[in-house]
């Protein structure tokens, strides 16, 4: 079951692609500046995370308006990860987790990705500026998306 509603978020330090090469993605670098919103999701290159990704990318301005930073985090490699969103034009912060620490920490880890070993749990997680999760969700299966009105919801009640 994910991490509760109340609880301090485990920090994480992720490797991420982007046009200026490798660099680290922190959460506690928002902290104390930006609310998060912390995206597990099972896999690039797959319909469903195609689908999440791309809407929450084209609903990014909702969040920049709420000062809450995106950041969507799977075990694929910094480099898949860099291919499938400039494929997809996704514009989220994406963070590899190659290792799954942070999907343990977090307590997400799909222990069966269709045969392939362990990786993500689809789920989401709303943290504050000082770094406390005010929302949590797993979805029931890898199929389904997380509520991203009661995600935004959150984020409004922090204004």
């Amino acid at each position: 079951m994910a991490i509760a509603v109340g609880t301090q978020a485990p920090d994480f330090s992720l490797r991420s692609k982007n046009d200026d090469g490798l660099v680290d993605v922190k959460l506690s670098d928002n902290f104390s500046k930006k609310n998060t919103v912390v995206l597990f999701f099972p896999a690039a290159f797959t319909g469903v995370c195609t689908d999440q990704l791309c809407d929450m990318t084209s609903g990014l301005s909702d969040f920049d308006g709420l000062d809450a930073h995106v950041i969507a985090i799977s075990a694929d490699s910094p480099f898949a990860q860099e291919a499938w969103a400039k494929q997809n034009s996704i514009k989220l912060t994406l963070a590899s987790d190659y290792q799954k620490t942070t999907i343990a920490a977090y307590d997400v880890v799909l222990p069966d990705l269709v045969g392939l070993g362990p990786g993500s749990k689809r789920a989401a997680f709303v943290i504050d500026k000082e770094g406390i999760v005010r929302y949590s969700e797993e979805t029931p299966t890898p199929l389904e998306k997380p509520n991203a009105q009661a995600i935004l919801d959150t984020l409004k009640n922090l204004a």
